[in-house]
């Protein structure tokens, strides 16, 4: 039973109280005490001063102690909750510690990625936000009075067993029972399943709506009444899973009603034949009549769900530090550094890689040299594993089978922030930051304004913002850049790291917000800029890959051609087919030359 309750959630949570500050949780339990005791001391006293009323004694003392308790009873419950509130705010800044660090401190990619995790995050991010029910700071108020309640029970029980032990135990034992009929008739699955679905669905459609990047679209196809519908949906959804996890069965609700009515009433009419009988005095008759009243505290009310719903919003978080640590490890670190590499080449030798859930392999024995100081183009079919291949290259994950070594020494055996601080890169999905142009180029300022209106200028980023300029219109003075200009901010970013030192160049289609043109403008002045630098380019417009110094065509996870782009177009296979299926869709010939005119 020990071992149970401290292993619940409820009693993680009242442990969390005390690590996330614990001068606090000392005031609010102390604060919980003091509430509880106060009616059962007033309702003592009361029941002195009847008896010296009787006695014709002064009442003085008596009353004066009556009024104090009842003037302390008024200030502490504001007092309290402001306590409360402040605890609130330490485990809210707690759970935002956890989660960065659960988010954070792993060195791979596995628990962003995982499926398996995404329900356990989103709950304790959503959660955290207060989008899943009230904030920490609102619901300690609700906990608080809840154990408040449950004090002043137990103490009015305690007064009534004064007069008979038996009958406070069961008056009592009437009233906790209550607990019981709302705890099994509430209790469902908060984590994950049916509710966790409606949840996010309903989120997801909410922000459709809210967010500014789907507005275009959503006005557009006129979509907004189609979002709505959605959202109430869910929203419907949600409420009836709610409803029907937490409606009270009505055979419950009548057993509670005979039991308290059955129980209270035999209590009451107990104390009045006592009274009645003079077997006990009118001041006892009011004190134990008064706790009897109190006892109900010990019913069922906002901690009842409060708590649960707290308590595994936080058992929530702690529970995912570790596995997130786990799918987020790399298999080993090394601590070798990784100063001037690579200078000879990066070699994948028969790299084996699958994504965690059971998916097929994305990569399987994939073979791969690049030499130092050349650019490297990797183009092939949607899933043919090129952005897999750079994550690894950048040890975001690590091959379950082979290797990728640099300079002949295998790439776990470097240190890892070392080998990243050689390695620059725009992705994809790279980041827009709402800081000013400054920070986006040189988000860690170790570069001068020098270093960044070079790499702006030959990214060609320049005219559209000043350096102290806030890239987001949600900031006073600050601007909304095009698709065009964000890209060429990214692709600064990646020239002013290479102006610091960096050695590798990670290109994960860079250019795809701008036109043919500018994308040729682009790629030149990448390749001038980084001439010398190991470069790795992922594109889908041929217009760029011809132009690095070899090529390798992807297909079902390994190599299957491996060139310049002469001798891959020359030899007529997989990458010919290919360019020409694009030269075709610009209306011209299939002729080698036609195609440089058209994609240089």
């Amino acid at each position: 039973m020990v071992k149970w309750l401290r292993q619940s959630v409820e009693a993680q949570f009242f442990a969390e109280l005390f690590r996330a500050n614990r001068p606090l949780a000392i005031a609010w339990y102390g604060l919980i005490l003091l509430r509880g005791l106060i009616p059962a001391a007033i309702a003592v006293s009361v029941g002195l001063l009847i008896v010296r009323v009787q006695k014709d004694a002064p009442i003085g003392g008596t009353l004066a102690v009556v009024a104090v308790l009842f003037v302390v009873s008024q200030i502490l419950p504001p007092l309290h909750a402001q306590i409360g509130s402040s605890l609130g705010s330490q485990i809210s800044a707690w759970l935002d510690d956890q989660l960065l660090l659960s988010t954070t401190t792993p060195a791979g990619l596995g628990h962003l990625e995982s499926s398996e995790l995404t329900d356990d995050l989103t709950l304790a991010r959503d959660f955290d936000l207060g989008l899943t029910g009230p904030p920490v700071s609102l619901a300690m108020g609700f906990i608080g009075a809840g154990l408040v309640d449950l004090a002043i029970g137990l103490a009015q029980v305690i007064v009534l067993g004064a007069y008979h032990w038996w009958l406070a135990v069961l008056v009592g034992g009437a009233w906790v029972a209550t607990h019981w009929i709302l705890r099994t008739a509430t209790v469902w699955d908060r984590l994950t399943g049916e509710l966790a679905e409606a949840q996010r669905q309903a989120e997801y459609s909410y922000r459709l709506a809210m967010d500014s990047p789907a507005a275009k679209e959503v006005r557009l196809f006129g979509l907004s009444g189609w979002i709505v519908e959605r959202f109430a949906q869910a929203r419907r959804r949600l409420v009836e899973v709610r409803w029907r996890t937490t409606k009270l069965p009505v055979h419950r609700i009548a057993l509670t009603v005979v039991l308290l009515v059955g129980v209270n009433g035999f209590a009451f009419w107990w104390l009045a034949r006592d009274a009645g009988t003079g077997a006990i005095g009118v001041g006892a008759a009011i004190t134990f009549a008064q706790a009897a009243v109190g006892a109900g505290a010990l019913g069922f009310g906002g901690l009842s769900w409060a708590l649960p719903h707290t308590a595994h919003g936080i058992a929530t978080v702690r529970r995912l530090r570790e596995p997130m640590q786990a799918a987020g490890a790399l298999a080993t670190t090394g601590k070798r550094p990784a100063e001037a590499l690579p200078a000879r080449e990066i070699r994948f030798r028969d790299v084996r890689f699958a994504y965690a859930g059971g998916r097929p392999p994305v990569l399987d024995g994939l073979d791969l040299s690049i030499p130092a100081g050349s650019s490297l183009a990797i183009v092939g079919v949607n899933g043919a594993g090129k952005t897999t291949l750079v994550k690894l290259l950048s040890r975001l994950y690590d091959p379950d089978g082979g290797g990728i070594e640099i300079d002949g020494v295998d790439l776990r055996e470097f240190d890892i922030a070392s080998w990243r601080s050689r390695v620059t890169a725009v992705f994809q999905d790279y980041n827009k930051y709402d800081l000013s142009l400054r920070e986006n180029v040189a988000p860690l300022g170790s570069a001068t304004d020098d270093e960044i209106r070079a790499a702006l200028a030959e990214a060609g980023a320049t005219g559209f913002a000043e350096l102290d300029t806030v890239l987001s219109s949600a900031y006073e003075g600050g601007k909304d850049p095009s698709g065009g200009q964000w890209q060429r901010v990214a692709l600064a970013r990646v020239l002013c790291s290479v102006r610091q030192g960096a050695g590798l160049v990670i290109l994960d289609e860079p250019t795809a917000q701008l036109d043919v043109r500018g994308e040729a403008e682009i790629f030149g002045r990448l390749l001038a800029a980084t001439r010398g630098t190991t470069t790795v380019l992922i594109s889908h417009r041929f217009s760029t890959v011809r132009h690095a110094d070899r090529i390798a065509v992807l297909e079902h996870g390994r190599v299957v051609e491996f060139g310049t782009h002469d001798e891959l177009y020359a030899a007529g296979g997989r990458y010919a087919r290919m360019y020409d299926v694009q030269a075709a869709r610009f209306g011209e010939d299939d002729s080698n030359d036609n195609n440089d005119s058209v994609f240089a």
